[in-house]
């Protein structure tokens, strides 16, 4: 991967490049929303300020007395700050603006004054015949109202119609205006329109300032939240650099003692550190109880092995001394001892159980009828209960091969140590659990024994001895099967002071089927 491919595809940068590009987004956005904002205010500003003069000239209008022929002495504003037309009703100019050379957007693009003389008493408003030298009638539809009855009344000025954009140049300067148009009606009667401007000049410098701002501005805001996101981000992830290094130190050196670095703080690095650590230990144990295994195994393996070879030597060079029932009982040793180990090794690869649907009281009598040479005598009880449970099955569901080799087991560890007598119980339990319990008459097991015996390759004291044939991992074996199939193996002492194992397993359920 080439450096700029690293660079960008770490944790840092993108992180980095998200953040942003989400605040370059959401500066876009409020800086839209800003200057749409700056612009609407300012353009309302312009049109109080047009509506404002339109008004005046309006006022100023109304004052006069009938007698006054020409609007031309009228006090009309500044023309660069409020251009101001009045026009006719038929929307022919009156007066316009001092130096005011152009104008568009009120619909009467003249800016010279006809000669119109005011009507006479009782005359029609409105009955001039003047003429416009500079258009002709296309501003009526801004300029010009017909002969109705929302005329305001004589000397007084009405409401403001509309507001409309446009341009005008004045004294060689053109500029940007908002207009205002509002009627209104002399001491003569007469009804004339007057359109008068307000500039933008302010509004178009305050948006294109802000602007300007906004565009120098945003770059280099955006290289600060940038560089923060960066420099934050390498700070939070700085542990986890620190774990990496670790795990790459302990992969290196194969020593799973070590541990990562646990931060002080309380947040998710150093969640994942003590998580981190808490599997390097569970790992460790496992790559430990791996190699006990193996030594244990070679160590098993070799006793019957070399006895074995010892007397196949001896038998070749002294036929007659040839101790074939040893051997023959080594072997059978040495293949319970290898079958025993694959065993465990499925169980530990996480092999699964069947679901056979089975009885386990048959099981139960199936098996003990096919040990006729016990050293000790087999009691069987099958079905007792308690309550309701007493009539119920003793159906469970699993691999009834490996539920038989449970059996076996305790039923060996049984004729190892019972003195008398051995009793083996199935039945179903008040809640519902179906029990298998063996039990004998021998010495017990300590209370401080009786987790421990479910270890691999262990053996009490008084079973060290290899001649009876275990090798300490059959109640190993019977716990892991049990706890596959949902179920446990504990060990306890009976009623005559012997050892007394229980196996609980959950009963099958209607529908369970399945193969071995």
């Amino acid at each position: 991967m080439s450096a700029g491919g690293r660079l960008f595809g770490s944790v840092r940068a993108k992180t980095s490049l998200a953040a942003t590009a989400v605040v370059a987004v959401a500066l876009l956005a409020a800086g839209i929303a800003v200057l749409l904002s700056l612009h609407a205010n300012l353009t309302d500003q312009a049109d109080q300020e047009a509506d404002t003069s339109a008004r005046d000239v309006a006022l100023d209008i109304a004052s006069q007395v009938p007698a006054r022929t020409s609007y031309a002495d009228l006090d009309l504003p500044d023309t660069e700050e409020h251009p101001v037309q009045v026009v006719t009703e038929e929307g022919l100019l009156l007066v316009a603006g001092e130096d005011l050379e152009r104008i568009s957007g009120t619909g009467v693009p003249g800016v010279r004054a006809v000669r119109s003389p005011a009507p006479q008493q009782g005359a029609e408003p409105g009955d001039d015949d003047g003429g416009d030298d500079d258009g002709d009638d296309s501003g009526d539809d801004h300029g010009g109202r017909g002969r109705g009855g929302d005329d305001p009344a004589v000397g007084e000025i009405g409401e403001i119609r509309d507001h409309s954009s446009g341009s005008a140049t004045v004294d060689g300067r053109t500029g940007d205006y908002r207009f205002a148009t509002i009627a209104v009606t002399d001491g003569s009667g007469r009804t004339v329109t007057v359109h008068a401007g307000a500039s933008l000049a302010a509004r178009q410098s305050a948006v294109g300032t802000a602007t300007v701002a906004m565009l120098l501005g945003l770059p280099v805001l955006l290289l600060v939240v940038g560089g923060v996101t960066w420099l934050v981000t390498r700070r939070a992830l700085r542990p986890v650099e620190g774990i990496r290094r670790e795990m790459a130190a302990i992969t290196a050196s194969e020593d799973l003692s070590r541990r990562v670095p646990e931060p002080a703080a309380h947040d998710e690095v150093a969640r994942l550190a003590r998580t981190t650590n808490e599997t390097l230990t569970a790992l460790e144990a496992a790559v430990d109880r791996q190699r006990r295994f193996v030594a244990d195994a070679s160590h098993e393996l070799r006793s019957p092995i070399a006895s074995l070879r010892t007397q196949l030597e001896v038998g070749e060079a002294h036929p007659e001394l040839l101790d074939v029932p040893g051997a023959v009982a080594d072997t059978v040793r040495l293949q319970r001892l290898a079958a025993d180990l694959l065993l465990l090794a499925r169980l530990d690869a996480g092999e699964r159980p069947g679901l056979t649907r089975f009885d386990l009281g048959a099981l139960v009598r199936e098996e003990i009828s096919q040990r006729p040479l016990d050293r000790v005598p087999v009691t069987v009880d099958v079905g007792r209960g308690s309550g309701s449970a007493r009539s119920q099955g003793t159906e469970v569901a699993g691999s009834r091969g490996q539920l038989a080799r449970v059996l076996g087991n305790l039923l060996d560890n049984a004729q190892r140590h019972a003195r008398g007598s051995v009793e083996v119980s199935v039945h179903r339990a008040p809640d519902g659990q179906v029990v298998l319990v063996v039990a004998d008459d021998g010495s017990g097991v300590p209370e401080a024994e009786r987790e421990r015996i479910f270890e691999r390759f262990v053996r009490l004291d008084d079973a060290r001895s290899r001649d009876d044939g275990g090798a300490g991992l059959g109640l190993a074996i019977a716990r892991d099967v049990a706890e596959r199939h949902g179920g446990t193996l504990t060990a306890a002492n009976s009623p005559t002071g012997g050892a007394h194992f229980q196996l609980t397993l959950p009963p099958a359920h209607d529908g369970k089927a399945g193969g071995i």
